[in-house]
């Protein structure tokens, strides 16, 4: 106890150097544990996105990019599906369920989904939860609309709100379906999932919308809405459908039975599998984000090592002192490491907590822009596994001066004048 309280003292003697070096030492943890929670929490939350959905089916292409425009709603599909193709992948003995998804409208820069009522009765996400309405409900007009819970808070709308959809991504004027607004009658619950980041219609309101449309433009004026029939309407393409089966047993069978289809090319797809090929694309960068954290933490304990072998020598006539005093070789180094293990200790405490706290503040906007839940919950055992190799690395560190310091101790307390 006694060489703590000597360390902890020289430490509050060198207070600029020492409060320097825990500095250096938090930046480092900081994006040290940064770096690995905003990687393991956006694995987390992409796959969290979608449960319970047994294939994906879309036009044919590579499943990471279906998986990418389906869920996500991140890209653009390759080609659409005809609608005869999911009326039989709908009729197959195996499918208990389907919820087709029609993309490439927006409005404000958010995705427009056409979908059926299928959608918010069948649709999973996080531990299979279903999505749920913070106001109003579903469908019920032709040009209703459903909105996600960050479409209402960043635009401010509410029920009963007018909603124009945009043709394609870009929300110009002249792509505009101006001639045909929606009626805003229900806000979902938030998920932490695109759903939030959604505008929600009827697959037959997009057909609506598409009326007297040719490449991507609008001939005309345009009709108005007391001049559909919704009856004669028919979706004749989408983009995607999400299927659930009677028996996870039938996957694979249905895949190659959908793979194979002849009518036209269609790839059916696990996002299970889909996603961890994600994450075998991503493993490069993720490891070297880790790689250059790493740097970042080694250049933190050198800069720590650097400044207890500059202050070694400054400290000579203090150590002989303590020789004199009747401190052994041995007090001597365990003042030098408890002194480093002191500084890297601080450092870790204050790196933790300045990034729980910048995570605390920044989760809503990296949520509303980025779509990525961050968590500021206490560290994970992985975290702790980090952090306890940071602390050694800096038990370490502290053993070189300390090792010189033991040497020096004796010839020092013989030679140097008190």
């Amino acid at each position: 106890m006694a060489i703590i309280r000597l360390a902890l003292q020289s430490l509050r003697n060198r207070k600029a150097t020492a409060l320097l070096t825990i500095f250096t030492v938090a930046v480092s943890v900081a994006l040290l544990i940064g770096v690995e929670r905003v990687r393991t929490q956006a694995k987390e939350s992409f796959a969290n996105t979608i449960s319970g959905t047994d294939l994906i089916v879309g036009a044919r292409s590579g499943q990471v990019n279906l998986l990418l425009y389906s869920v996500f709603r991140i890209g653009n599909a390759t080609n659409n599906i005809d609608w005869q193709s999911v009326e039989d992948v709908k009729s197959h003995p195996a499918v208990a369920w389907s919820i087709p998804i029609s993309l490439g409208d927006s409005h404000r820069g958010f995705r427009v989904v056409g979908t059926t009522e299928d959608y918010f009765k069948y649709y999973r996400y996080g531990q299979k939860q279903p999505l749920s309405f913070k106001e109003g409900a579903s469908f019920d007009g032709l040009f209703d609309t459903v909105i996600g819970s960050e479409v209402a808070k960043k635009l401010g709308y509410k029920l009963g709100d007018e909603v124009v959809i945009a043709h394609g991504l870009a929300d110009k004027s002249f792509a505009r379906h101006d001639n045909l607004p929606f009626k805003v009658t229900g806000i979902l619950a938030p998920t932490g999932t695109p759903v939030d980041r959604s505008v929600h219609v009827s697959l037959l309101a997009i057909e609506a919308i598409h009326i007297g449309w040719e490449s991507g433009a609008r001939m005309g004026t345009g009709i108005k809405a007391e001049d559909i029939d919704p009856d004669s309407l028919q979706p004749e393409q989408i983009t995607a459908l999400l299927v659930g089966l009677k028996s996870r047993i039938q996957t694979f069978a249905l895949q190659r039975t959908i793979n194979e289809y002849k009518q036209e090319p269609l790839t059916a797809i696990m996002p299970g599998i889909a996603l961890h090929e994600l994450w075998g694309m991503m493993s490069v960068a993720e490891q070297a984000l880790l790689v250059v954290s790493g740097f970042v933490v080694v250049a933190g304990l050198m800069g720590m090592l650097s400044s207890l072998l500059t202050s070694l020598n400054e400290r000579r006539r203090e150590m002989a002192i303590l020789r004199g005093m009747g401190a052994r070789p041995a007090h001597i180094f365990f003042l030098l490491v408890s002194e480093a293990l002191f500084l890297t200790l601080l450092g870790i405490i204050t790196g933790v907590t300045a990034l729980l706290i910048m995570i605390n503040l920044a989760a809503p906007f990296v949520l509303s822009q980025y779509g990525l839940q961050l968590s500021a919950a206490f560290l994970s055992p992985h975290e702790w596994t980090l952090i306890g190799i940071v602390l050694v690395a800096g038990f370490l560190v502290g053993m070189f001066p300390a090792l010189r310091a033991y040497r020096q101790s004796l010839s020092d307390g013989m030679t140097i004048r008190i």
